[in-house]
């Protein structure tokens, strides 16, 4: 395939970034899109212009770094995928493709395609963890018992891997999404619940600090979320918050 890419370049933070145009030929439609930009940045390199900078690690769809907003979707066209497992037989030859970072003012752009999604972490550290006696009394996790149901939701709430794309893909720029499923895989779980009160506000105190927006229930989160995560937590973090209010 021949293609046309549109992709955002940005120098630093600081510098006013433009879209700039690009052109890649011989692009076979087994290649991840990844791999694509590969194949531009080598061409790139040969020609000495400087490659598009833009975040990967696993390739396999487990770290959320690989997070592009491509023609107008997080992560793409495709659903419940990240951009590594994105391929070109997704797009047609002589397709035009715009490339852009994840948009969020709490995701400022580091360089081209890169942003720093440090705030996410930061949500988490707040109150994402539980606090577990060590001292050698300790109770065996496999030995309380716990309903399958709520074991089941809890581990598609962990699912979530801090990708962003919920971020990206809503009007108002909310992290209620990554919240919720950060809130509920410990509020179903007893060994969640001892905190559960103060994780809640203080996960919510930091986000709001972060600069996220609310959530206005529009569901593009959940449609673009790579990992299927359910509105459903949403609900459970609103409960969860007012619970913790009271």
């Amino acid at each position: 395939m021949n293609l046309t890419l549109k992709i955002w370049r940005q120098k630093s933070p600081k510098d006013k970034g433009q879209i700039v145009e690009y052109k890649v030929n011989d692009i076979s439609e087994h290649m991840s899109f990844l791999e694509m930009l590969d194949v531009l940045n080598e061409d790139l390199v040969a020609k000495g212009e400087e490659p598009v900078a833009f975040d990967h690690d696993c390739r396999e769809g487990i770290c959320g770094m690989c997070s592009l907003h491509i023609n107008g979707e997080a992560h793409g066209p495709d659903r419940l995928i990240t951009t590594c497992q994105l391929h070109m037989r997704t797009f047609k030859d002589g397709d035009t493709i715009f490339i852009e970072p994840f948009r969020s003012k709490a995701f400022p752009i580091i360089k081209d395609l890169v942003v720093d999604r440090s705030a996410l972490d930061r949500i988490q550290q707040a109150g994402g963890f539980i606090s577990v006696n060590t001292s050698g009394n300790t109770q065996d996790a496999n030995a309380i018992p716990i309903a399958k149901a709520a074991a089941d939701e809890s581990m598609d709430a962990a699912t979530c891997i801090g990708c962003g794309a919920c971020v990206a893909s809503c009007k108002n720029a909310s992290a209620m999404l990554f919240m919720s499923a950060k809130v509920s895989q410990y509020a179903l779980l007893p060994q969640g619940r001892v905190e559960a009160a103060d994780r809640v506000t203080n996960m919510i105190k930091q986000m709001d600090k972060e600069g996220f927006g609310n959530c206005t229930n529009t569901g593009a989160c959940e449609v673009e979320c790579p990992k299927g995560i359910s509105l459903n937590n949403i609900a459970r973090l609103n409960r969860e918050y007012l619970k913790a209010s009271i």
